[in-house]
């Protein structure tokens, strides 16, 4: 199976694509590590938000996107456009889509007999929560 972790932040989707295949996890490159949009009160953006990620999920063939899911309440609740851009994914055609809370994610982690330092991995550093939850979403299984 072949996930793409999400992390929204601001006015990004940040993005990590990997699999799980007989047991084995693998990490796979992609062209873009993370789709902005600069302002999300426009329409026309929003769509075109929308056009880019199915573009890229459809290119990369990807069977479930992962979205790490955030506070609608308090002190670390997510902002409107991280809203509009997780509505602008779940409401794509064609693509299973899932939300896994913080606390599933750290107790998956917790609990994952899978040892992974994510320095090794060769991504980004802003890309490591993405990271954390196609890893969470995949060892759940």
């Amino acid at each position: 199976m072949k996930v793409c972790g999400v992390d929204l932040k601001g006015n990004d989707a940040v993005i990590c694509l990997m699999s799980l295949t007989d047991g084995l996890y693998a990490l796979h490159d992609c062209r873009v590590k993370k789709l902005s949009i600069s302002d999300a009160t426009d329409s026309q953006q929003l769509r075109k938000f929308q056009f880019d990620f199915v573009q890229l999920m459809t290119d990369y063939q990807i069977d479930q996107i992962v979205i790490r899911e955030r506070m609608t309440k308090g002190k670390f609740a997510g902002g409107s456009v991280g809203f509009k851009l997780e509505s602008a994914i779940q409401l794509a055609d064609n693509f299973q889509t899932s939300l896994l809370s913080t606390s599933k994610i750290k107790e998956t982690l917790k609990n994952s007999h899978v040892v992974m330092n994510f320095k090794d991995t060769g991504l980004k550093q802003f890309q490591e929560q993405a990271f954390t939850t196609a890893f969470a979403y995949l060892e759940g299984l």
